[in-house]
């Protein structure tokens, strides 16, 4: 009798202890597919040939934005836009804004924003590759690019927009259009640029 109560003992032990694998098994796996769906918006864009990162927009940046938007309207286009400052800013101008942006958790984020202080009516943000967005009705865009890209998006610029759009440019600047205006200094400069530029 002993000798099978031992026996079922162990046999109980190994059981539970196999459940408690089991469950540690999947809670990790959950865990881990958790983090992968949440990561992967933000280290997807790494694997891109151009990589755009999410660098929030400084309190200075914005301020010269407002500045080198002073006197203009219509439509507005955000390339990259982030957390969506920029677009939320600009629907506070006036503006018809919209921001266009490739991490869907971003975008969700930017509208709830939009939501929460009431400018749903004069914002939208789409969840979109900026290279295969046409940028024809707009007449003021926003671009905080990097180097290396400059020279494609400004051949962008010059097949897609109207006469006398707007071109506001962070961080860099193009590389082959004269700017009309440059505001501010350092990491916070921006470039106003005319685009197509005007034919003398």
């Amino acid at each position: 009798m002993e000798y099978f109560s031992v026996k079922e003992n162990d046999c109980s032990s190994q059981k539970s202890s196999r459940k408690i694998g089991l469950f540690l098994i999947a809670a990790t796996g959950g865990i881990a597919t958790a983090i992968s769906v949440v990561c992967f918006p933000f280290i997807s864009p790494a694997f891109r040939k151009i990589c755009l990162p999410y660098v929030p927009a400084t309190h200075q940046q914005i301020k010269n934005i407002t500045k080198a938007l002073n006197g203009r309207s219509g439509s507005l286009i955000d390339l990259g836009s982030g957390d969506g400052r920029i677009v939320l800013t600009a629907a506070k101008l006036g503006f018809k804004a919209h921001g266009i942006e490739l991490n869907a958790w971003l975008v969700w984020y930017s509208r709830l924003k939009a939501f929460i202080n009431g400018l749903s009516q004069n914002t939208a943000f789409f969840k979109q590759d900026l290279w295969k967005y046409n940028l024809k009705e707009y007449n003021n865009i926003i671009i905080f690019g990097v180097d290396q890209m400059m020279e494609d998006i400004e051949r962008k610029f010059n097949n897609e927009l109207n006469k006398d759009s707007f071109v506001i440019a962070c961080r860099f600047p193009l590389p082959n259009t004269h700017p009309i205006m440059t505001i501010g200094h350092g990491v916070d400069t921006v470039w106003v640029y005319r685009v197509p530029p005007k034919q003398i």
